[in-house]
């Protein structure tokens, strides 16, 4: 009989994925856990404080001495956890346990110090500013995967930007494309992502203290001062006015994030398509030890994009309650506002488990451009057809030579015939085109159109590119 686990190791107790003992490397990564836990949460609340009390000495609210002694005192190991989780319990109220602390240990730096924390300042200015300056740490950790992403996809078009493969509308074979240019595509999506992020970073990183209906009118004369070094000490910027009930920002941090998972959920099926069996045009990375099946032994299942696909599902869920919390009462509500203490970090960390896997994907990626040339020529030309019609046009018109090429293409299909050779059967076609020029018309690599110079502008990031 199996012994149960006897080690004094504990397992981390969770009930939701991303913090799973066994899947939170799955849906999240530890970097980015560890911008969003506890002790994260509680040190950016503490950070806000120490930065309200310092600001305050300026405007000779607060005595330097006992800024000081808040400073020392705002560090989450100092603070009496339990203590603060018995307030919350008691208190339903998340913060007021939490400056009851913070005061404690303060007055033990320097008597009566507690007194001036959290002076002027409303519970959602601290949670809010909190939660700004985790945002930034998460967007540092985003901007890093999404810039190494970028280099990648940069290099896979570049590399492939000469690498035929069927172009494919409705699922079905259309026109010839190179793999180049189809990587330039998510590529040029990618960066249109980055620089949105960019843009929106001022508008987010701002801090948030405008006392308890957002006027500033506990803070004295100097209160717009105040916010301003309090905002500059923490290095973000002051907002032009409160925004307890203005979230736009946050959805705005859900929108890139979603559009960022979006894109890699996009490029994830793609792989998966290009990685069926009768496709077999490219496979994600494949390490040994790897298992697609615990019944079939030979599968190859494309897990990581798999995983990528449902993760961005996640995250597009997430954008929507997002836009939802955008609607609140008044100056301030508490509804919209606590479903953000879930959805936000949750986003981050679904966000992060995209981006870590598939940076992995992309960094490993399989081309096979054999196979790839192969189902080029599945249709026996069919894929050139607008070739033919457009050349044909010069000679007949275009809805004629539509109309030729038509027939010859569903006879094709229907008969099993061979593309060349019904062509050459056709008078229409005969009388305007040589054999050797319909033989010219049917190499996929003489109808690629723009597509390498694509693939390597986009990879090389020339402003033509990027308009």
């Amino acid at each position: 009989m199996r012994q149960r686990r006897t080690d004094p190791t504990p397992w981390r107790g969770s009930s939701h994925i991303t913090d799973s003992a066994f899947f939170a490397d799955q849906f999240s990564t530890a970097e980015m856990r560890s911008v969003f836990d506890d002790s994260a949460l509680l040190q950016s609340w503490l950070d806000a404080e120490a930065a309200l009390a310092r600001a305050e000495v300026e405007a000779g609210i607060v005595p330097i001495e006992a800024a000081e002694a808040i400073e020392r005192a705002a560090k989450a190991d100092r603070l009496d956890w339990a203590a603060i989780k018995r307030g919350i319990d008691e208190t339903f109220h998340p913060i007021v346990p939490v400056v009851r602390e913070l005061a404690r240990v303060a007055d033990e730096e320097r008597p009566d110090a507690g007194h001036y924390v959290h002076w002027g300042a409303t519970t959602q200015d601290i949670m809010d500013t909190g939660a700004v300056l985790q945002t930034r740490a998460g967007l540092d950790l985003v901007v890093r995967e999404a810039e190494a992403i970028e280099r990648v996809l940069a290099r896979l078009a570049a590399t492939h930007a000469d690498t035929p493969m069927a172009g494919r509308t409705h699922g079905q074979h259309a026109l010839p494309i190179t793999f180049g240019f189809k990587v330039a595509v998510w590529l040029a999506e990618w960066r249109r992502h980055g620089a949105r992020l960019a843009d929106a970073r001022p508008r987010v990183l701002v801090g948030q203290l405008g006392g308890a209906a957002g006027t500033l009118a506990g803070f004295g004369a100097d209160a717009r001062g105040i916010q301003a070094r309090f905002c500059e000490l923490l290095g973000l910027g002051a907002p032009p006015i409160a925004w307890h009930t203005a979230r736009d920002g946050f959805a705005e941090v859900a929108f890139v994030l979603g559009l960022y998972s979006a894109t890699l959920g996009k490029i994830a099926r793609e792989v998966i398509a290009l990685q069926k069996t009768e496709v077999a045009e490219i496979e994600e990375p494949w390490n040994e030890g790897k298992v697609g099946s615990s019944t079939m032994p030979h599968k190859r299942n494309p897990m990581i994009c798999e995983l990528i696909d449902g993760v961005s599902r996640l995250t597009r869920q997430e954008v929507a309650t997002a836009l939802g919390g955008m609607v609140g009462e008044h100056e301030r509500d508490m509804g919209p506002w606590q479903a953000e203490w879930e959805w936000l970090p949750r986003l981050f960390l679904l966000t992060s488990s995209a981006l870590a896997h598939g940076r992995r994907v992309l960094e490993g990626l399989v081309v096979y451009a054999d196979r790839m040339a192969a189902n080029l020529d599945m249709t026996g030309g069919l894929i050139l057809s607008e070739a033919i019609m457009l050349r044909l046009a010069e000679t007949i018109g275009r809805q004629h030579a539509h109309d030729v090429v038509y027939e010859v293409a569903m006879s094709v299909r229907v008969e099993g015939r061979d593309f060349r050779a019904a062509l050459a059967a056709e008078p229409a076609v005969r009388d305007a085109l040589s054999e050797a020029e319909v033989a010219a018309l049917l190499d996929p690599r003489s109808y690629l159109g723009e597509a390498p110079w694509y693939a390597r502008a986009v990879a090389d990031g020339s402003p033509q590119s990027r308009a």
